[in-house]
């Protein structure tokens, strides 16, 4: 089975890869199936932004095609930067490290540091049918950054159990306790489902 990635974002496409590779499935990038559009994120919630990354993307190649938003709640800012984590300070002009430095200074003093990942995973077919999971990894945010691993405010975000970043943790370990792997767990048994049924 073929699914097309509804992402231009390498890091994102490489945990696809690693984690649904096993289940069978072909992980295409949008580059790969010669799509080039980068769809607006105007929903309000991430569950929304998934289906409108999904369903343009399947539009565009008549393959199923997959799509995640993902990003971090923070406690202590009340759920932000949440579904603006990729826009989150300066937006998408701005490094990953100039936005998880911008969060370490929203933070500063907080005694709350509770904080949680998010990754909503849609899959759109091209006859309409949609399938959808959800994946969450608690934890907190550091002090400061740590690892030089992973992307996004991975340096700065402690799983629950652990005393170190993901950053630091590495891909093997990410890839098995991380928000996009629990929802991508989700969606496997959600796909298992829906292709029992037909």
């Amino acid at each position: 089975m073929k699914f097309i990635l509804a992402s231009n974002n390498k890091g994102k496409y490489r945990e696809f890869r690693e984690i649904l590779e096993p289940m069978g499935i072909t992980v295409v990038s949008q580059a790969e199936a010669g799509v080039h559009i980068e769809v607006e994120e105007t929903g309000e919630t991430f569950e929304e932004n998934a289906w409108l990354k999904a369903s343009a993307i399947a539009a565009r190649t008549g393959l199923p095609a997959v799509a995640d938003d993902s990003g971090l709640c923070v406690d202590a800012l009340d759920g932000a930067p949440g579904v603006h984590s990729a826009r989150f300070g300066g937006g998408k002009a701005w490094t990953d490290a100039q936005k998880y430095m911008y969060l370490l200074e929203k933070l500063a003093g907080a005694a709350d540091r509770r904080a949680k990942f998010v990754s909503c995973i849609c899959c759109v077919f091209p006859d309409g049918d949609v399938l959808r999971a959800r994946g969450e990894c608690p934890g907190r945010i550091l002090e400061a950054p740590a690892g030089e691993g992973g992307f996004g405010y991975d340096p700065v975000f402690a799983p629950d159990g652990y005393d170190k970043s993901f950053a630091q943790l590495g891909e093997a370990v990410k890839n098995q306790i991380s928000h996009r792997a629990r929802a991508l767990a989700a969606f496997e048994k959600e796909l298992e489902k829906y292709h029992a049924e037909r």
